[in-house]
């Protein structure tokens, strides 16, 4: 491994496929289908194609919220893409989302298939069809698509930054984790000052908002993401805290963080879902012994 300090650019990059990390495997420079595959479709007007990563979540949890509403066309079945295995990389994937990420999302409820990608175009897309958890007064509304737009934004910080220098690299570079730690403390405050005053962040609604940074930030704030919590003293960050368990208590929440699982308690993964009773039936510790 070179030197991160003796390291000098070259004049022309070249992609050379053993860089090591994680992910080292799946990625990759250029776009499009590595291979054909087809994806299947269910009976819902909702296909979702996913994995619980933060990304993820904020889209079942959606989805479940709406169903907890009482919104029956929020109806869908739940895909599991395995990232590690490259099934984003299908042609039929690719076909709903070019980028190659998940979640991505396919409403088949009018004449026309619609594709949905990006985390937070689908939520945007399903509050507004259903109109339900984006506020509907013009103050409420801008403040919780600027929250959600800041999660977009902030987000590749937290993740692809720090998460990937501090879990991830191959080698420790202080001066990487050094540089994003510092900016996913400051964003932790960002979010601490605004929620001191707030019970949500657009406000005293729950919202899209909540739905798009709850995964991440949530998670980082109970220690669950990198493995670390005490590295950045999650605790001291009193209001994200207050709103973290808040938010987790939901019944919706609940569901949702369990739909495209496959890592912790087995009773907490639901590989797939295609109707509500699949909590009850279909978890990992069900289906596990019997095979």
């Amino acid at each position: 491994m070179t030197d991160a300090r003796a390291y000098v650019p070259p004049k022309v990059w070249t992609w050379n496929k053993e860089n090591g990390g994680q992910f080292a495997s799946i990625n990759r420079p250029i776009a499009g289908p590595t291979h054909d595959k087809e994806l299947p479709v269910g009976k819902h007007p909702f296909q979702l194609y996913s994995l619980a990563t933060p990304n993820g979540v904020k889209v079942t949890v959606m989805l479940e919220e709406l169903l907890a509403l009482g919104h029956k066309g929020a109806e869908y079945d739940a895909w599991l893409i395995r990232i590690g295995n490259g099934d984003q990389f299908g042609s039929g994937f690719v076909d709903i989302n070019p980028n190659s990420k998940i979640p991505a999302l396919v409403d088949r409820s009018g004449p026309e298939p619609v594709r949905v990608f990006e985390s937070g175009s689908i939520l945007v897309y399903l509050a507004e069809k259903f109109g339900a958890f984006l506020p509907k007064d013009i103050k409420s509304r801008t403040e919780a698509m600027s929250w959600l737009f800041w999660q977009m934004g902030s987000a590749p910080y937290l993740g692809g930054g720090f998460g990937h220098f501090y879990a991830y690299a191959p080698t420790k570079i202080e001066y990487a984790i050094d540089r994003f730690a510092m900016e996913v403390k400051r964003q932790l405050d960002v979010l601490d000052r605004r929620l001191a005053d707030n019970e949500y962040l657009a406000g005293n609604e729950y919202s899209i908002a909540d739905i798009a940074v709850w995964p991440w930030y949530g998670a980082l704030a109970k220690g669950l993401v990198y493995g670390a919590g005490e590295f950045l003293s999650v605790q001291d960050y009193k209001h994200v805290q207050r709103w973290t368990d808040q938010i987790a208590k939901r019944p919706a929440v609940k569901r949702g963080r369990m739909v495209n699982r496959v890592s912790g308690d087995p009773a907490s993964q639901l590989h797939e879902r295609h109707d509500a009773g699949d909590f009850d039936t279909k978890t990992q510790d069900k289906i596990e012994p019997a095979t």
